[in-house]
């Protein structure tokens, strides 16, 4: 709410995955992101073409390619004209969007009646996985659903929105306005548009939600219900209740961070007096930090990001201390000024990767969002954690310097070179108030869909309590209660997650 080996990108990107991986995971995964044929529309005044002209152009609704084929899957492609804002009447005239979905089957079941199972991946602002070969939960839920892999608006295929296409809208404020419409309570609005587009006779289809995509299925369960067969939820289910819940989140979160840090440390004590060097090294360069391949610079709290993709995931403390092992160029001269090494500085790049996917940089906080605005929050509890958190006090008194887990800085739109010409648009999100509403509470407390959540005990991402509290605001939820794997588990173990909530769905599983 986490694609290169190292990489993990974020939180939930990671989570996503197939079966090795999710989101951010083998180099084979790593996908070229294309932009529909279509230029972003801006705003509807910029349109001069006449109505009649608009209609004749129109994109069809729905295009559905042909089948293709991956070891022992098959896949058909879907791409979808939605409204871009679904609240606006249905004009000719009005901007719409491509939202693409991969419609994946196990082969030889092309033709076979199966009810869906939509996937709702982890972000905000990454795209669906995209399968390799039959692994994982994939394969387990290819035993008795299509599976649609939906690339939520603004990643992969739908729209991608990158610095590159977002520079087409040329001011800040416009950018906000076109960005608010890339939330959850739109992207359910998609599925919705989907569903009555795809599915014989529109008939109600089960969804799986893992980490952010959870947030988005607990939208659906809030407005949509009547689209809903059943739901399953992976590492994700929101804060409810407050205007902004952003805050409580990040207080939980600093705790859970804070106790990650500590196990990393004591797994790796030798990692203490690294990162002690790398953050005096860095603190002394010319303008506090040093530039990376990327154009960005790497400064001391820069360097406490590793911790988001480096804490709170399965095999992360082993990469993270691989990674730092390898910081520093080797003295080939006697003499020679010690320097960290590109190997190290390409990796950070790579681990950050914000830059291919700036929505989770620019929207993080946001859908926190209920007529309220973040105003930075994660900001402001970090410098009120400020002498536990703060990496040049911590080097100068020998503390170990704290990793920071899901949290987005304004100085990552000065020091990520990609989103720096996005700087002002996240200044505007930040202190922006109108957004609607994303859960109705009365709905949940009379929630009539089956639903099966996995709550990970230990989750860095979505806190444990807080995912306690959201429960017990849906009427009939089955929880499962894990502490067998961290916020990936439906990476982890994939067709064993699946499974289990399945059991808990058809009642295979006693309820106590």
């Amino acid at each position: 709410m986490a694609v290169v080996t190292s990489s993990l990108r974020c939180a939930t990107a990671a989570a996503l995955a197939l079966h090795h991986h999710h989101h951010h995971q083998p180099a084979s995964l790593a996908v070229r992101l294309r932009f529909p044929r279509h230029r972003i529309p801006t705003s509807r005044a910029m349109s001069s073409s006449s109505p009649a002209a608009d209609a004749a152009a129109a994109p069809a609704l729905h295009q559905a390619g042909p089948w293709y084929a991956v070891p022992d899957l098959s896949l058909r492609d879907h791409r979808f004209a939605v409204p871009l804002d679904h609240s606006s009447p249905a004009s000719p005239s009005a901007p719409r969007i491509t939202v693409f979905a991969r419609e994946v089957v196990a082969a030889g079941k092309e033709e076979t009646l199966l009810p869906y199972l939509v996937y709702l991946q982890g972000g905000p602002g990454y795209e669906s996985p995209r399968p390799t070969e039959a692994s994982g939960w994939v394969k387990k839920a290819c035993e008795e659903y299509r599976v649609l892999l939906l690339d939520q608006r603004g990643t992969g295929l739908s729209t991608p929105l990158t610095t590159s296409s977002l520079s087409q809208i040329t001011s800040a404020a416009e950018q906000v306005e076109y960005l608010k419409h890339f939330r959850a309570d739109n992207i359910v609005k998609d599925a919705e548009f989907i569903r009555r587009h795809l599915v014989p006779d529109a008939k109600p289809w089960t969804i799986l939600g893992q980490s952010y995509g959870g947030f988005c299925a607990v939208t659906y369960l809030s407005f949509a219900p009547e689209g809903l067969k059943a739901v399953l939820l992976t590492g994700g289910l929101p804060p409810l209740g407050k205007p902004c819940t952003a805050e409580t989140v990040y207080r939980a979160c600093f705790k859970q961070v804070q106790q990650q840090n500590e196990k990393y440390y004591k797994r790796f004590p030798q990692d203490v007096q690294v990162v002690h060097e790398v953050v005096r090294y860095l603190s002394e360069s010319e303008g506090g930090g040093v530039l990376l391949p990327s154009g960005g610079r790497l400064t001391p709290k820069m360097l406490q990001c590793l911790g988001l993709a480096g804490l709170g995931f399965s095999g992360g403390f082993e990469r993270l201390h691989y990674l730092l092992e390898r910081v520093w160029d080797p003295i080939l001269v006697p003499g020679a000024k010690k320097n960290i090494s590109y190997y190290f500085l390409k990796e950070f790049d790579m681990w950050v990767g914000f830059d291919q996917n700036p929505l989770y940089a620019l929207l993080h906080e946001s859908i926190y969002c209920e007529g309220s605005s973040s105003k930075w929050s994660a900001d402001k509890i970090f410098n009120e954690n400020g002498s536990l958190f703060d990496p040049i006090k911590a080097t100068e008194e020998g503390r170990p310097v704290f990793l920071t887990g899901e949290m987005v800085f304004p100085c990552f739109f000065d020091e990520i070179n990609a989103l720096r010409p996005l700087k002002e648009a996240a200044h505007l999100l930040a202190e922006k108030e109108d957004w609607p509403p994303l859960y109705d509470i009365s709905v949940l407390n009379n929630n009539k869909v089956p639903v099966a959540a996995a709550v990970y005990y230990e989750d860095m991402y979505v806190n444990f309590n807080i995912a306690k509290e959201t429960a017990s605001q849906i009427a009939g939820i089955r929880l499962w209660v894990t502490n067998e794997y961290p916020h990936s588990g439906l990476r982890d173990g994939g067709p064993h997650v699946f499974e289990h909530l399945m059991g808990l769905l058809k009642g295979k599983r006693p309820l106590f």
